[in-house]
């Protein structure tokens, strides 16, 4: 695939619709008194209204144990997947630092490319702050199956280098284990710094209101540096939809528009030939309910608090997420018995 295909619009689109784009031009202060942005070569912007999109930064391997030593990754843009595709060779030994979605779908493109895997996780299990037990359970078995070895309650002492390239990993238990490179997958940071320097609140990202709007009524903040309410929480959602779903409505609001944004959550991750799909937050549950798919190695979990269904995961399921996302929208009470049950339709859930 070429990268032009990775683009939400061609380069030429901007300038036809008469959109100016800066590009390697770093801005180093916001000044809200002004209303102007001030770039690191000195100039300024004069704005009305300003909308911070500045995303988050993957966390990284601190540098006094070998988080600067070459052959050591982290996952986050194009820059970042064609180094590693010149270091993913079959029989390399690649150790992935973090049981996440990031460090998981990277174990499962190196086995394809015929990678020595191992994965490494703090946790007592791998997805344990995005996921339910059954459906780790689930994604862990099929990694496994595929040749990754997966370490959890293991964490990283040091990387052990040689002539200032990575070649082993001292773990958390004591062993070392050879390492002809790392990926690191440990989460990301938000880069939320500007927004705090111009006064903004920021909560773990820049906190917006319904609409998008930060504590200033003329800065706007949207994706990955922004965190919002949601039923009484604060979140902050790193996923490629939410950022582009953000984007539109601020876009309509800016417009005229009048409508809050009401996120509609959902996720994917392909790992091999399984598809993860996710619906709903799931933060919260206190019980999990798992049904079986209409085909082998099918199954989806579907997320509860109280009486509330809030969520599903489904495993090569696409009935079970398109009725669960359906089911979300239309913000129906769920009947258990019936989920757990693979005799009953879950189209007569929606009906």
């Amino acid at each position: 695939m070429s990268f032009d295909r990775l683009l939400f619009r061609p380069e030429a689109w901007y300038r036809e619709n008469g959109v100016e784009i800066r590009l390697s031009t770093p801005v180093e202060a916001i000044d809200r008194k002004t209303r102007s942005v001030r770039l690191f070569d000195g100039s300024a912007i004069d704005y009305e209204t300003l909308a911070i999109a500045t995303g988050a930064t993957p966390r990284r391997l601190p540098a006094a144990i070998g988080g600067d030593l070459e052959g050591v990754f982290t996952v986050r843009d194009k820059a970042d997947a064609d180094r590693l595709a010149i270091e993913m060779k079959p029989g390399h030994r690649l150790l992935i630092v973090g049981g996440g979605y990031i460090g998981l779908e990277a174990a499962a493109v190196a086995r394809k490319l015929g990678l020595d895997v191992t994965v490494i996780e703090m946790a007592d299990r791998i997805l344990s702050r995005v996921a339910a037990r059954e459906t780790a359970d689930a994604i862990r078995a099929i990694h496994q199956a595929e040749g990754v070895r997966i370490l959890e309650k293991t964490g990283l002492t040091r990387l052990i280098g040689e002539d200032g390239r990575v070649k082993a990993a001292e773990l958390s238990d004591g062993d070392v284990i050879d390492a002809d490179m790392i990926i690191v997958g440990i989460g990301v940071t938000p880069n939320d710094q500007l927004a705090a320097d111009a006064g903004l609140e920021v909560q773990n990202g820049i906190v917006v209101d319904a609409f998008g709007r930060t504590t200033d009524p003329a800065i706007f903040a949207m994706g990955d540096c922004a965190v919002q309410e949601w039923r009484g929480q604060k979140v902050r959602l790193e996923s490629v939809q939410n950022a582009v779903d953000q984007a539109e409505a601020i876009a309509a609001i800016l417009a005229g528009g009048a409508d809050p944004y009401r996120p509609k959550p959902w996720f994917w991750s392909d790992q091999y030939d399984v598809k993860l799909q996710i619906a709903g937050f799931n933060f919260g549950y206190d019980q999990t309910v798992m049904r079986p798919g209409s085909r082998e190695g099918s199954l989806s979990i579907w997320y509860f608090r109280g009486n509330e269904f809030i969520a599903v995961d489904a495993i090569n399921d696409a009935k079970a997420y398109v009725t669960g996302k359906k089911l979300l929208e239309m913000g129906r009470p769920v009947d258990r018995t019936a989920v757990a049950d693979p005799a009953v339709d879950l189209k007569s859930l929606i009906a």
